[in-house]
């Protein structure tokens, strides 16, 4: 080595800490299709954190339940089919979804949810008015007040739930899309004729 090689290699070993070598620790730095489950779930748990603590809402289900909520939502699944797989009742599924934000268009039956909101009369006379029982009525209210409280946050927690969950349903779908198309090229134009 010649003397600036020399006077280099002590500033760099100076600068290292006595490290002779520096190797980085390579990251998968773009994006991928297939996705961390449990960061998806994390980071759905951090969003119902904040929305308990923001709207101090009650519910008989866990943090891993309301997470099972939110996917089945996004995952087409009904309340009756997600009461059933967590073993609770059909009721604690749909206050779970109104308290996160996550109503359906099959939640309102063409209904101004609007008008029944900001009406004053008892469920019953409204019933009779909308020739449907009491239970809907009250439904239906539900319904209004949580499109409501998420209007009023600017559905904030409804669009984080989308970009978790939307994506991660999409990211799932297209990681299997690729694999099933990989292993189709792969084998594609093989003999698969065999005799044995």
């Amino acid at each position: 080595m010649n003397e600036k090689t020399e006077e280099l290699r002590d500033i760099f070993t100076s600068v290292t800490d006595g490290e002779e070598t520096v190797t980085e620790s390579q990251e998968n730095t773009r994006g991928s299709l297939e996705q961390d489950e449990r960061s998806v779930e994390e980071r759905v748990v951090r969003v119902i954190a904040r929305m308990r603590e923001r709207y101090d809402f009650e519910t008989p289900l866990s943090d891993d339940e309301l997470v099972a909520v939110a996917k089945g939502f996004y995952e087409g699944e009904s309340d009756a089919d997600l009461a059933e797989d967590l073993d609770v009742a059909e009721e604690d599924v749909f206050e779970a979804r109104m308290s996160l934000h996550l109503v359906s268009d099959d939640d309102a039956d063409e209904v101004d949810l609007v008008a029944i909101r900001d009406r004053n009369e008892d469920d019953a006379t409204l019933a009779d008015e909308y020739d449907v029982g009491e239970e809907r009525i009250r439904r239906y209210r539900r319904v209004a007040a949580a499109k409501e409280e998420s209007r009023a946050a600017n559905d904030r927690y409804r669009d984080e739930l989308d970009t978790v969950l939307a994506d991660s349903a999409l990211s799932e779908r297209m990681a299997t899309d690729v694999r099933e198309d990989g292993l189709e090229d792969a084998t594609e134009g093989m003999e698969t004729n065999v005799d044995f």
